[in-house]
């Protein structure tokens, strides 16, 4: 039986969360669920827009879809990856795609976590803490 625990974080600093989709309703959910838990929200619609807001921002998280167009996640995170500002900064994607080719390719690009769409704010939340608790 395993047993599960929440490692809380602590918010005497803001936890700042960068949330990337180009679906402004899954954008909105994510940031009232995000901001009910506390964390500081930045949003972007598009990959050279998190970029661009990244630098200025240097959020503490990257949330990130991966179907976006123009530049999509796993090229954002991959070119995220290659800035010095940007290079460290977990990135959890959050896509509908679950095949392993776009698993494998994510993680390839430097993503730290890959959650599957429908997004469960639970889940979601629990996954913020475990990127956290490293």
């Amino acid at each position: 039986m395993r047993v599960y625990f929440r490692t809380k974080i602590n918010m005497k600093n803001t936890v700042k969360v960068l949330v990337v989709d180009d679906e402004e309703d899954v954008v909105e959910i994510l940031r009232y669920n995000l901001k009910k838990e506390n964390f500081q929200v930045v949003t972007a619609f598009n990959g050279k827009d998190a970029i661009d807001l990244a630098l200025r921002e240097y959020p503490d998280l990257i949330i990130m879809d991966i179907r976006m167009p123009g530049m999509n996640g796993i090229e954002t995170c991959r070119a995220m990856r290659g800035i010095e500002q940007l290079k460290k900064i977990p990135v959890l994607f959050l896509t509908a795609d679950s095949d392993e080719y776009t698993t494998i390719s994510a993680f390839d690009a430097g993503a730290n976590h890959f959650i599957t769409k429908p997004i469960r704010p639970v889940i979601l939340i629990e996954m913020i803490h475990e990127v956290f608790a490293r």
